[in-house]
């Protein structure tokens, strides 16, 4: 059987971002929300919310359970010092723990995540045949030779 880490994760993202577009909807503030501190001007992908969440429901299989805090950590950016003197020097920055929430929220209503007490999120069983079946049909449609002892 095929799993989420024997398929490219671009490929698997993009895929289970199609799969998602059915079953959650986009909230209406995203298109005026940033991802985080670290960028100036909200996302400009048409599909931005089906693909963060996407990637957040591999995250959590690949790393779970996990809490919002560390994902931000992960989505987050480097944050540098000031503009014009360089008072300080550059730093990172989380991403935002609002889009993270929301998603999670919304993948946890599908059923393809659950909130594990006091550790953050896991996956369900549901969860993980959903992505297990979009890495088989990822696995299917790649052509690449370098994969063929996956399939």
């Amino acid at each position: 059987m095929v799993s989420v880490y024997d398929v490219p994760a671009d490929a698997l993202i993009e895929d289970v971002a199609d799969r998602l577009a059915d079953r959650i909807e986009e909230p209406d503030w995203i298109e005026f929300a940033k991802t985080g501190q670290t960028r100036e001007l909200p996302p400009e992908q048409d599909d931005f919310w089906h693909v963060r969440a996407a990637s957040l429901l591999r995250k959590v299989a690949k790393e779970g359970p996990i809490g919002v805090d560390r994902l931000s950590t992960e989505y987050g950016g480097r944050k540098r010092g000031s503009t014009r003197y360089r008072v300080s020097g550059n730093s990172s920055a989380p991403g935002s723990k609002k889009i993270i929430r929301t998603a999670l929220q919304q993948l946890e209503e599908e059923g393809l995540v659950e909130t594990a007490k006091g550790q953050g999120r896991r996956i369900t069983s549901e969860g993980q045949s959903f992505l297990d079946n979009a890495a088989d049909d990822v696995l299917a449609d790649l052509d690449r030779p370098e994969l063929e002892r996956y399939a």
